[in-house]
């Protein structure tokens, strides 16, 4: 392991690197030059916040969600943060394919066929992410640690508690409880309908976007607007703003986004240079293509997924492009058309059909060592959640042994963000209680 030091606001930051088999159950299989995609190492990288006075305290490490994001670079200690150091050693992991560990993206990956692209990325998901996680611990002493999962990495530390629950003291889950047998299509049917009702929310609070969104998605099928990053902005990519929906610090931001979409050049109407700047980076995978190749496949256990996101759409008339009534934005959802209109998802799109299509996928959670599991556990459910579905969420709450919930409806998705304080205050409580 290479660890380097600095100091910053009253803490010690110890940056850590250690090397890691991309494949944990094949470790020594490489590729035959040995070096980028589909060699047998991989490097993963940890930043470590430690407070003045608190160099004995345990550690706690932090999952960020995705998949395919990097942690925290925070420029300020505060937020949950800062409550964390007050009781822990805080370790940010950039995991697998993300931030400074050894990246998984359009650079790297250049150069593979499809077929090995899927292959290497099948080892990107939880269970690779947890193997990394163990190694890091043991490098680090072998003491066991706490986890703290956001969203996606509320599904590692179920896989962690699943997998190697021995190098653990506790858990705190934010927005993360996943179902432990529901199917990719048994998540999108949940987030559809919750979805369609946050549209209804929405233009229920500001009841003229609904025209608003109406003129910009009939305009965009009629006329050519390019984004710019270069490609046309299609009306079905138009309606993946939604995900806005999901968070309580973007929800208003969405209106914001429609207030004056429109302007006219020398007679002619077109989409404002200020609102396709606006609207790029929420609709553009070029800063984490892996949240989109992988989205399907952390549901994927046993089963093929198929594009399901795609499939179950069918199944609602309401999201369809030419649907009567009021206009719908859909949500979380990863569409196979994406891969043809995103440059950045452009290059992937073989090998992601190739990964939608695999049906040999490793469960990533054992309900059998969770009723039995003995590590505390405290999680932060919220029935309004349109990422993660809150009747999957309260039935693993149920299945894990001890697992205790603060269930509550001041948070969409995004309550450690908004008020991580306070939030992980309240679990640290309920865990000690």
């Amino acid at each position: 392991m290479h660890t380097e030091t600095h100091r910053i606001d009253g803490h010690t930051v110890h940056a850590h690197v250690v090397e890691v088999p991309l494949d944990h159950a094949s470790p020594d299989h490489a590729s035959p030059d040995h070096t980028g995609p589909g060699d047998a190492r991989l490097e993963v990288f940890a930043r470590e916040y430690v407070r003045d006075g608190g160099e004995d305290r345990p550690r706690l490490v932090f999952l960020q969600g995705g998949p395919g994001h990097r942690s925290p670079r925070p420029d300020l200690v505060g937020g949950w943060l800062d409550r964390a150091l007050q009781d822990y050693r805080v370790v940010l992991l950039d995991q697998r394919g993300t931030g400074l560990s050894s990246p998984a993206n359009l650079q790297t990956l250049a150069g593979l066929t499809p077929q090995e692209q899927a292959e290497h990325l099948r080892h990107f998901r939880a269970d690779g992410i947890v193997a990394d996680a163990e190694v890091l611990r043991a490098a680090l002493g072998g003491e066991q640690w706490s986890l703290l999962g956001q969203s996606f990495g509320g599904f590692v530390a179920t896989c962690y508690l699943s997998r190697a629950a021995a190098g653990l003291r506790e858990v705190f889950v934010t927005a993360g409880l996943p179902g432990l047998r529901t199917t990719a299509d048994d998540v999108y049917r949940a987030t559809y309908r919750q979805t369609a009702q946050r549209n209804e929310e929405f233009f229920a609070r500001y009841p003229g976007d609904d025209a608003v969104a109406r003129a910009v998605a009939a305009h965009l099928d009629g006329e050519v607007e390019r984004l710019p990053t270069g490609e046309r902005l299609s009306s079905r990519r138009f309606r993946q703003l939604g995900t806005h929906l999901g968070a309580t610090s973007r929800f208003d931001a969405l209106h914001l986004l429609l207030e004056q979409p429109f302007t006219t050049v020398r007679g002619t109407r077109r989409l404002r240079e200020e609102f396709l700047l606006d609207v790029a980076p929420v609709l553009s995978f070029a800063g984490a293509p892996l949240y989109a190749v992988l989205h399907e496949a952390i549901y994927a256990q046993g089963a093929a997924t198929n594009w399901s996101a795609h499939r179950v759409r069918a199944e609602f008339a309401e999201f369809a492009l030419d649907a009567p009534g009021e206009f719908r934005f859909t949500g979380e959802h990863v569409y196979p058309w994406q891969f043809d209109e995103d440059p950045a998802l452009v290059p992937l799109r073989e090998a992601a059909g190739l990964l939608a299509a695999r049906s040999d996928w490793p469960d990533l959670y054992d309900p059998e060592v969770l009723a039995h599991n003995e590590v505390p556990v405290a999680a932060a459910v919220y029935p309004d959640d349109l990422f993660v579905p809150y009747e999957f969420s309260r039935a693993t709450a149920r299945a894990v042994r001890g697992a205790r919930t603060l269930v509550t409806n001041e948070y969409h998705h995004d309550g450690l963000r908004v008020d991580g304080y306070a939030l992980l205050d309240r679990l640290i409580a309920l865990r000690r209680r």
